[in-house]
């Protein structure tokens, strides 16, 4: 499939990154209002430069658009896209609003176009890992879920404004701080929960400003932490938790009646998936008693997902796959949802990442951020088709 970019930022050097891994892929052109980075990516990974969004869409040789854009200009060139008959895949959030992103899914449909949407984690071996342990009932019936991301106090202390990519293109603090952490993070963890458990149905929620001064001048500064209970079919309950204020922690803990599964970061695609049953019946060896108060002196001292590392083992499933990323410090790979999108196209199916799943995302993480606009509990109204778990993880 011949793709555009639509955005050559500081994301876009992640995405090319793993072009070599996916040879169905072929990167044909590029457009962006910043020169500088249109010039340095098209050197950096040769395509067509063009001059205009108007000049890429008009392009008959290029199927589909990989849009990388600001988020707050996601809603206009998708449906500009889908207006000019291309496929999209749309970096994070699909819109602005879960009533825009509704309004991308529908006219996507009507256009007969395929729309997908990022985060792609939920494909990756570590998500689909603990995913084929919950359907295998590893830990028995599922209860509760703890997904955090908490992505450390990076402002001012950090100022990340000077962080550079190898293109020595910036990270855009300014506009990741107007737009907020829940519409930049939440969804690599809403993914994992919807594929898992289905649509979220209500969702409880509360965000705050606690940064207002992060060292650089902004428009407006969105919240920088929320906090939410989103309540799924058969009972599942899941608090959600996303900041700039807390230390770093993206993991993912899962309960269930037998046990609980445990994921340390959600943003490493070849992470390891704990497993740790609880045991059953009295203990009546010395060992396991001594075993078992070390483990409560441990509890006094030491974070609980830490102990359940102590006395976990490792979760695998039997079909192995190959492991691609950015680097081994960012294990992960951009371009899983684009290359299972075009081999949704070819075999005319729905991408696994569909856009009414990526619209009920969008409904989620609005109401995650802005939860005064919905009275601080929101009915959800948008749904979508079960999602597959990957061929080799079925």
């Amino acid at each position: 499939m011949k793709f555009g970019v639509v955005g050559c930022g500081y994301v876009a050097t992640m995405y090319a990154s793993t072009l070599g891994f996916h040879p169905e892929l072929q990167l044909a052109g590029a457009f962006d209002t910043n020169a500088a980075n249109l010039d340095s990516f098209v050197a950096r990974w040769p395509a067509t430069r063009f001059g205009s969004l108007d000049d890429l869409l008009a392009d008959r040789s290029i199927d589909a658009v990989l849009n990388l854009s600001n988020p707050r200009s996601h809603f206009d060139i998708n449906q500009r896209c889908i207006e000019a008959g291309k496929h999209v895949y749309s970096e994070k959030p699909l819109a602005m609003t879960g009533a825009d992103a509704l309004s991308l899914a529908k006219r996507a449909s009507q256009r007969g176009v395929t729309l997908s949407s990022a985060p792609c984690s939920v494909l990756s071996e570590t998500a689909q890992t603990l995913w084929h342990a919950i359907r295998s009932s590893a830990v028995g019936r599922i209860r509760l879920v703890y997904a955090n991301f908490d992505d450390g106090m990076i402002a001012p202390n950090q100022s990340p404004w000077n962080w550079r990519d190898e293109r020595g293109v910036a990270w855009p603090a300014k506009d990741e701080f107007e737009v907020g952490c829940t519409y930049e993070h939440a969804g690599y963890v809403l993914t994992w929960l919807c594929a898992f458990f289905g649509p979220a149905r209500r969702v409880t929620a509360f965000s705050s400003l606690q940064l207002p001064d992060k060292g650089i001048r902004v428009d407006s500064m969105a919240p920088d932490f929320s906090v939410g209970c989103l309540e799924f079919d058969d009972g599942v309950v899941a608090r959600v938790t996303c900041g700039l204020v807390a230390p770093r922690d993206k993991s993912l803990t899962v309960v269930g009646d037998d046990g609980v599964l445990f994921v340390g970061n959600v943003r490493d695609d070849g992470g390891p998936v704990f497993v740790r049953q609880y045991s059953k019946g009295r203990i009546e060896s010395g060992l396991a008693r001594r075993l078992q108060r070390v483990a409560r002196w441990l509890e006094a001292r030491v974070p609980a997902s830490a102990i359940d590392l102590l006395f976990a083992s490792t979760y695998s499933v039997p079909a192995a796959v190959a492991r691609t990323a950015v680097s081994e410090r960012k294990r992960v790979d951009f371009l899983l949802g684009p290359a299972e999108m075009a081999d949704a196209i070819r075999n005319g199916r729905a991408p696994r990442l569909s856009a009414d799943f990526a619209a009920h995302i969008v409904e989620i993480v609005e109401a995650l951020q802005y939860p005064e606009r919905f009275q601080f509990r929101k009915e959800t109204t948008t749904a979508f088709e079960p999602m597959a778990p990957m061929p080799w993880a079925q």
